[in-house]
């Protein structure tokens, strides 16, 4: 059961689907925390003014309205915003719907497609005119943008997390804004039961963003349906997703999108466990994104329960299956537990096991002592080849050379007798 107090109820005079309204914020009077209990929110807000790196996820129904006809003012506006973070140097990637609702406007069509070709057909006509429309309304910004898109095999996969995962840090690096969207052409079961709010929280943990945002037809999480319910009240800042929450995410949105409030919901468990704040707020309205970047009461924030790097530390270290076992030498031992350093092929031993580029791997020292734990950039097979090697030797002796380190630092995790260590 929801408690809380001096409640806000919704505004039926301003409704929240009026695009002509400001951002407006929403006071701190209630918030739920994890056992139920109220809470005074605002502290958590001040942190996220501080997000360098930002996935802001835009919806169907934003862009492309009930009919599925792309609404070029609202897109015009979406950029202006998008922009004027990037003017800002923080990193932003776009995830973007609508590639389907934009194709049943270009083909005609009154209804959804029913039919996987159907929708594959429709997302092939509107991915084309979704990235026409996003690259004429950066260009004056002098914004390059890039198409990028992804499947989910793309995140489970390793070594193909990895590919994305590098692309994607190159192109931020070239100050280009990636727009992902899931491969619906290709994908089967992505568009019958996916949806990009999940695609946009683990996108969110490819590149280890800073803060999650997602756009929608309503201001936040409500307690019901603000649409049907009067009585629906906006929570600000959420702690802990209970079953009260997920039983008032409802069912599906619109006709033309595969997400609603649930998929949200699941969007924000996923983040919040990869320790990423998320923020569900307004995308009918211009300024949203300012106002949440400025830590002001817009939207609903929900707050993750460790830090960032804490979180992603954890999951290399326990999240995934160890699959070898790389033996270093005590220089190497002591560069990575005192200094901090990535691991270099030049302090490797011995390679044991059988892996994969993106298998984690255990690093022990000369004494048998595991150590760390970290993502291998290199399979086996190439580390028995450039095992205390230096780094410049990697392309004459493997005719390719990716990287210079065998585990970057972002990917490695101290472990010492089966418990986590503070890092360097």
């Amino acid at each position: 059961m929801f408690r809380f107090r001096d409640s806000r109820k919704m505004d039926q005079e301003n409704h929240p689907l009026d695009p002509t309204r400001d951002a407006r914020t929403v006071p701190a009077s209630h918030v739920l925390g994890e056992n139920g209990e109220l809470l005074m929110c605002g502290c958590e807000r001040a942190k996220v003014k501080e997000a360098r790196r930002i996935v802001v996820k835009v919806g169907t129904k934003i862009i492309c309205g009930s009919r599925g006809q792309l609404d070029l003012r609202r897109v015009e506006s979406l950029v202006q915003d998008l922009a004027a973070l990037w003017e800002e140097g923080r990193d932003i990637i776009l995830v973007s719907s609508g590639a389907i609702g934009a194709g049943v406007g270009r083909l005609g069509l009154s209804r959804k497609p029913r039919t996987i070709p159907e929708k594959q057909a429709a997302a092939a006509v509107g991915q084309g005119i979704l990235m026409q429309h996003y690259e004429t309304f950066f260009t004056p910004h002098r914004v390059v943008v890039a198409q990028v898109l992804l499947t989910r095999e793309d995140i489970t996969d390793r070594e193909r997390y990895l590919n994305a995962r590098h692309t994607l840090q190159s192109l931020l690096g070239f100050r280009v804004i990636p727009i992902v969207n899931e491969n619906d052409t290709v994908a089967v079961e992505e568009i019958r039961f996916g949806d990009n709010d999940t695609l946009a929280a683990l996108v969110a943990c490819l590149v280890d963003a800073d803060l999650l945002i997602l756009l929608t037809d309503l201001d936040g999480y409500y307690t019901a349906d603000p649409h049907k319910n009067k009585d629906a009240e906006l929570i600000p800042e959420i702690y802990e997703i209970t079953p009260e929450i997920e039983a008032a995410a409802g069912g599906c949105g619109s006709a033309l999108a595969t997400g609603g409030m649930e998929t949200k919901i699941t969007a924000a468990k996923v983040s919040m466990q990869a320790g990423i704040p998320l923020v569900i707020a307004s995308g009918m309205r211009k300024g949203t994104l300012q106002a949440v970047l400025k830590g002001e009461q817009t939207g609903s924030l929900f707050v993750p329960r460790e830090d960032r790097m804490k979180a992603r530390k954890l999951w290399i270290a326990f999240g995934s299956p160890v699959q070898g076992t790389l033996v270093v030498d005590a220089g190497a031992a002591g560069a990575l537990l005192k200094k901090g350093k990535s691991l270099l092929p030049s302090g490797i031993v011995s390679v044991e096991g059988s892996f994969t580029t993106g298998n984690v791997v255990s690093i022990v020292d000369p004494a048998g002592q595991e150590i760390a734990r970290g993502i291998s950039n290199y399979n086996a097979q190439a580390l028995q080849l450039i095992k205390g090697q230096n780094s410049r030797k990697i392309k004459e002796i493997l005719g390719y050379h990716d990287y210079d380190e065998v585990v970057h630092r972002d990917n490695l995790t101290i472990v010492l007798d089966n418990g986590t260590r503070e890092e360097v």
